[in-house]
């Protein structure tokens, strides 16, 4: 059975998984698979959950609250902000909900602050040139 590597790159950790038989994901057309020797391949990964295949038939499941996915040379790279990884698919939606969604929010939260801010000092810059 044919296999590839998984570099999974996260801005607080990374990992190696090896003796990846298939990877299932979702971009933005929709979802796909990756098997060993796949051509040169690379998307955006949107918000959700992603499935791995190990050779032992064992299933892996990994949250995303998106990324850049790179496959070539027999290895997949994806690099995330942040990523989930378990083997229960329940205990990894729960999570992924509960954790990730929290994190979107409070990004949100801040560009709409920034968003204020830069109007306030776009408005103030206006008024020292009209004085």
């Amino acid at each position: 059975m044919s296999t590839f590597t998984l570099h999974l790159l996260a801005a607080d950790r990374t990992e190696i998984i090896e003796n990846v038989v298939s990877f299932t994901g979702e971009d933005k057309s929709g979802s796909f698979g990756l098997l060993a020797r796949h051509e040169r391949f690379m998307t955006a990964l949107t918000f959700g959950l992603a499935r791995l295949l190990l050779a032992d038939g064992s299933h892996e499941y990994l949250g995303f609250p998106g990324g850049l996915l790179y496959f070539v040379d027999n290895e997949l790279r994806i690099s995330t902000r942040r990523y989930l990884r378990d083997t229960d698919v329940e205990r990894i939606a729960q999570s992924l909900t509960r954790e990730l969604l929290e994190e979107e929010q409070a990004l949100t939260e801040t560009r709409h602050k920034l968003h204020r801010l830069e109007a306030e000092m776009l408005r103030r810059l206006a008024q020292l040139g009209m004085e």
